[in-house]
């Protein structure tokens, strides 16, 4: 499947915003959208024309692409999820999201970012429900167990995490074993768990029209 090859520093600066695509990066002042907080490409001296409706919805739909790493039609494919879903569309596009098994794996702490996260997927070093996977998009549900492959424990980098895991906290609806580096799904996320960084109801106007 293809995937955005580029900077991800030029996501950010194009949306406005920091949305911490490459960890701990983002909170030092490497971070390009500190040391050029303008959008990419030519940079016009007219004065900028006032963003519509719908441009703004766009906005909004794109940073959550972004944040989450999913193209056009595969987030279009957990939209349409969600609208089927009884309840708020926009809130559960979000706990949807949430639920990824790339963004577990960020939430967990076992990555510093959700690319980071969905590489060690796709490389075969993490497990659900004891199985090993390679499907980062994989939605979890409540009593899921995530864990690292037995064969992936001598590497280095999960020695170092080992050692860096204990400063690490992970939200409510989900639970860390760090002594044996095993994670659980407790429940489905809410909304007010989640440090959501994009407007769902924007994002329903949006595919409204």
């Amino acid at each position: 499947m293809a995937r955005y090859a580029e900077a991800v520093c030029r996501l950010c600066r194009r949306s406005g915003e920091k949305l911490f695509l490459k960890g701990d990066r983002c909170f030092t002042p490497k971070c390009s959208v500190d040391k050029r907080p303008k959008p990419p490409g030519q940079q016009w001296s007219r004065r900028r024309q006032k963003i519509s409706d719908r441009g703004l919805q766009l906005r909004e739909k794109q940073k959550a692409r972004y944040v989450y790493g999913t193209l056009e039609r595969q987030f279009r494919n957990t939209f349409d999820r969600a609208l089927k879903q009884p309840g708020i569309t926009g809130e559960n596009l979000i706990v949807s999201l949430e639920r990824r098994l790339d963004n577990v794996i960020y939430r967990l702490g076992f990555a510093d970012s959700r690319p980071q996260a969905r590489q060690l997927v796709r490389h075969g070093h993490i497990t659900l429900n004891g199985r090993k996977t390679n499907v980062p998009s994989r939605v979890l549900k409540e009593g899921d167990v995530v864990a690292w492959r037995q064969g992936s424990t001598s590497t280095e980098y999960y020695k170092q995490l080992t050692k860096d895991i204990a400063g690490k906290t992970v939200l409510p609806w989900l639970s860390l074993d760090k002594d044996n580096m095993v994670g659980r799904v407790l429940s489905l996320p809410v909304p007010e768990d989640i440090d959501a960084r994009f407007d769902g109801q924007a994002i329903v106007e949006y595919y409204s029209r």
